[in-house]
């Protein structure tokens, strides 16, 4: 139900198919016949947040009670939110179109650190106190999740409180909580928080006081009650088979990023990539069996329609049943005509089977991730890829009529040096020469190989989250003589701006007095900040010094022994694991995969089903 405000405003902005709602499969119950009323919040717009697969999990997975009903909203664009501040419109949901005021839980799925001040803008044009401690008991519990949750410091002031790991279980027991003492007419914000933090996997920052050393480093974490945890440990879905699944989705009336069925096939990762958080804070593996996604799978064809199946999970050629897998979707997916999709494709795990079978590798342009552009340096990230299984993989492409090669890497890893920067010039030419060597080649066309470079960013729960990150002035450096390597016309070379990544650092390994300036920037109305046309880097450092905060503080190196932000949570991998990683990094030694040996990082003990922890 469209808010009646907004609909005086439609004409007058781009995509209004953004804001009416009314969409088929959107969960639709009677207010007054719920207990809880659930707000879940994209701070993203709404095509973006509509493609996201945990949201659409999550929003099953709620309304599955009876007595929560959770509703979805999204970041208004610039020129949405400029027509709702002029005719003060709030900002609404999108099943209702009630004002976020109206709701007990406010959520938010901070996905990417840059979308911090869009969740705070998001807050501030809702009507709901910014800042946590001038909000009372009329007002909602604004909640966090998602992977910047894992270091939820910088927003510490802003959000009541925070989910740990994976929410189907833990989202509805929050509800619970709240259901209870709302029946029973013993809620108060202060209470429920008191009761929620003593809930397996929720942090409440309000409940812990934090201690500073002269050098500004983190002294100590201290909860202010006994009977609440000193470490916030995650959430996880023991079993995948039993979780539950979305059986149709929310249609959009607009394109989305992923108008596609997105079929999760497990959580975690085997390999040990020492730059990767996800790989991380995902573990331990666990895997749906195929003939749970095989099930899933024909459920959301025929109440969705799509014509495209993406199989999720971080790795998919580490999935162990693959071939059963894909042998079991083409069974019916050739008849119907669906294409099936492995956007996760490993250069080691990539095959002539494959591109036969699975229709995303047949047409298109082919994607791989070096990441680094000589051997050492994949070595030191853990990479566990070889140039000779980057080039088998470009020549069976080559050999299946391919001209088109995307090669992905990064810039400013730990011991990098500008050897290694040129490596990536090397590599991408030796792919160039690999097609014209390969008789086999398609002969009517030219080969494109395009490049593209991100900067690195150490994040908190991995071998690298000590590391400093390069300046600004040597990833420049870098960029620069990389594009001085490159000498052959075809290779195009596109590389990520490194004062975003700059910023990205400052939030992802920040702490509580950050939200100084997040203040400051909620003040100015800045949004939109992971977005190129929002992204204003000079005000960012006004905003900074008018802070007096020196973002290079979190850039730089961290010592070993020193209490990190994020030191408050248990993502079920070890310390001892990280700085053993970080060893053999500097080592120049890689680590097998899980499915290789048991490396003992830790998160067995968070059980699970699963084949690969012992």
């Amino acid at each position: 139900m469209t808010h009646k405000q907004i609909s005086t405003v439609l004409k007058s902005v781009s995509k209004p198919g953004r804001y009416i709602g009314n969409e088929f499969k959107q969960i639709i119950k009677n207010k007054d016949e719920v207990d809880v009323r659930f707000a879940f919040c994209f701070p993203d717009t709404y095509e973006i947040g509509m493609s996201n697969l945990g949201l659409r999990i999550l929003y099953n997975t709620l309304n599955s009670d009876s007595y929560i009903w959770c509703e979805r909203v999204y970041a208004p664009w610039i020129d949405m939110d400029a027509k709702m501040r002029e005719h003060n419109i709030p900002l609404t949901a999108m099943e209702s179109g009630d004002e976020l005021t109206k709701f007990d839980f406010v959520a938010f799925t901070l996905q990417y650190e840059l979308c911090y001040t869009t969740a705070l803008h998001m807050i501030k044009i809702s009507g709901i106190p910014l800042l946590s401690a001038d909000r009372n008991d009329s007002d909602p519990i604004i909640l966090g999740g998602g992977p910047c949750a894992y270091n939820a410091e910088p927003l510490a002031d802003f959000f009541d409180a925070f989910s740990i790991g994976e929410g189907e279980e833990a989202l509805n027991e929050a509800c619970a909580l709240m259901r209870d003492m709302k029946r029973d007419g013993s809620y108060n914000r202060r209470d429920f928080l008191h009761r929620l933090a003593k809930i397996e996997g929720f942090y409440v920052p309000s409940l812990y006081t934090i201690e500073y050393n002269e050098d500004n480093t983190i002294r100590a974490y201290t909860p202010v009650h006994d009977d609440i945890p000193t470490k916030i440990k995650k959430r996880i879905i023991a079993d995948m088979d039993s979780a539950k699944f979305p059986d149709s989705f929310v249609m959009p009336y607009i394109e989305t990023v992923h108008d596609r069925i997105m079929l999760e096939v497990y959580r975690g990762c085997i390999r040990g990539c020492r730059f990767c958080q996800a790989g991380m804070v995902y573990r331990p593996i666990r895997e749906k069996s195929p003939e749970t996604l095989c099930r899933q799978a024909k459920c959301l064809y025929e109440n969705t329609g799509y014509d495209e199946i993406s199989l999720v999970s971080l790795s998919i050629s580490d999935y162990s049943r693959l071939d059963e897998l894909t042998e079991s979707l083409l069974e019916w997916t050739d008849d119907e005509k669906v294409n099936l999709s492995l956007p996760s494709l490993r250069i080691d795990s990539f095959s002539k089977e494959l591109m036969d079978r699975v229709s995303s590798v047949r047409t298109g342009g082919l994607t791989f991730a070096p990441e680094a552009g000589t051997q050492r340096l994949r070595d030191v990230i853990n990479k566990n890829v070889t140039e000779e299984d980057l080039m088998r993989a470009v020549n069976i492409a080559f050999e299946s009529g391919k001209t088109n090669v995307k090669l992905y890497f990064m810039e400013g890893l730990p011991t990098e040096t500008l050897d290694d920067v040129a490596g990536i010039a090397d590599l991408a030419k030796k792919v160039v020469n690999a097609f014209y060597k390969n008789p086999k080649r398609n002969k009517s066309r030219g080969v494109s190989v395009t490049v593209s470079v991100a900067c690195f960013v150490p994040k908190p729960f991995t071998p690298f989250q000590w590391e400093a990150q390069d300046s600004m002035e040597m990833l420049v450096e870098k960029q620069k003589h990389l594009r001085d390597c490159i000498t052959d016309r075809k290779i195009t070379y596109n590389w990520h701006d490194a004062r975003v990544s700059f910023l990205e650092t400052v939030f992802a390994r920040g702490d509580r007095r950050l939200g100084k300036a997040l203040l400051l920037a909620a003040d100015m109305d800045v949004m939109f900040d992971a977005w190129d046309e929002c992204f204003d880097f000079d005000r960012w450092m006004e905003i900074f010094e008018s802070a007096d905060i020196d973002p290079k503080f979190y850039t730089r190196a961290f010592a070993l022994d020193e209490v990190l932000p994020w030191d408050i949570i248990d993502c079920g991998v070890t310390k001892q694991y990280l700085l053993r990683e970080r060893e053999r990094a500097y080592a120049e030694k890689t680590t097998p995969s899980c499915k290789e040996n048991c490396n003992g990082c830790g998160a067995n003990k968070l059980g699970g089903k699963n084949r690969w922890c012992k």
